[in-house]
């Protein structure tokens, strides 16, 4: 019986333990649609330590047009975040950059906000995909970045285009998939994409891409149930690998 027992909590984890790392969330607060004050951010990461997540790289919109951050502000927010934190968090920082039409300038004039080991993470419009975004990865790669695209699943554009996710892994482009696609959460079109993605074994790495309560609500639902981790498993999830502190 006990063994049985174990067996069945390995296969049904109701914790982020096997995620280990957030490397994707809008914790920071005040400085884009994420959370909006320190003690709210407080409570959120006192809410996922309870899942078994730790450790967190909170990244804000770096989005020239709508969120004109930089690193003085995002550091400004982290440091007003960091003394409430609870015991055993680590929050770190890094940015979620819009591949846009101010992009190119951007990246190429100025030090880029990175996960560890110069990982950086983009992202682009749901509705358009950007005309330059495969010669973008490939400069950024020649610069020496490692590129994660952040939640392939949600563009509207690659729903009817599969194709293309293959065409960005073969150019080293790793994807970031939110904990919550697979559940429908977004809509009926991200969850199939993002089981596409998972079926296929092309899910490297794993966010909350936490911005708001309905998130952690939706996320701790998902997390206890224990699917969460059944439907990841199979996927080499680096986020531990990548950034965890040992």
């Amino acid at each position: 019986m006990g063994v049985f027992t174990f067996l069945n909590k390995a296969k049904n984890d109701t914790s982020l333990g096997w995620m280990g790392v957030d490397i994707h969330s809008h914790l920071l607060p005040g400085l884009d649609d994420g959370s909006p004050d320190v003690a709210t951010s407080v409570g959120y990461i006192e809410r996922l330590q309870a899942l078994g997540l730790s450790h967190f790289y909170a990244t804000p919109h770096i989005f020239s047009d709508v969120y004109p951050n930089t690193s003085s502000t995002i550091r400004i927010a982290l440091d007003q975040l960091t003394p409430p934190l609870p015991e055993g968090v680590t929050v770190e920082a890094a940015a979620e950059y819009m591949v846009d039409d101010t992009f190119g300038a951007t990246w190429q004039r100025s030090y880029l906000l990175t996960l560890p080991d110069d990982h950086l993470l983009i992202e682009m419009s749901y509705m358009v995909e950007h005309p330059q975004i495969d010669r973008y990865i490939f400069d950024l790669q020649v610069k020496g970045y490692k590129v994660i695209l952040a939640h392939p699943e949600r563009y509207l554009f690659y729903h009817q285009r599969p194709e293309r996710y293959q065409r960005l892994k073969e150019l080293g482009c790793l994807f970031q998939m939110n904990l919550l696609s697979p559940t429908g959460y977004y809509n009926a079109q991200v969850q199939k994409a993002a089981q596409y993605l998972l079926k296929r074994g092309m899910v490297d790495l794993v966010g909350t891409d936490l911005h708001h309560r309905k998130h952690l609500a939706a996320i701790e639902k998902f997390v206890l149930s224990g699917e969460a981790h059944g439907l990841f498993k199979k996927n080499d999830i680096k986020n531990l690998d990548l950034f965890a502190i040992w």
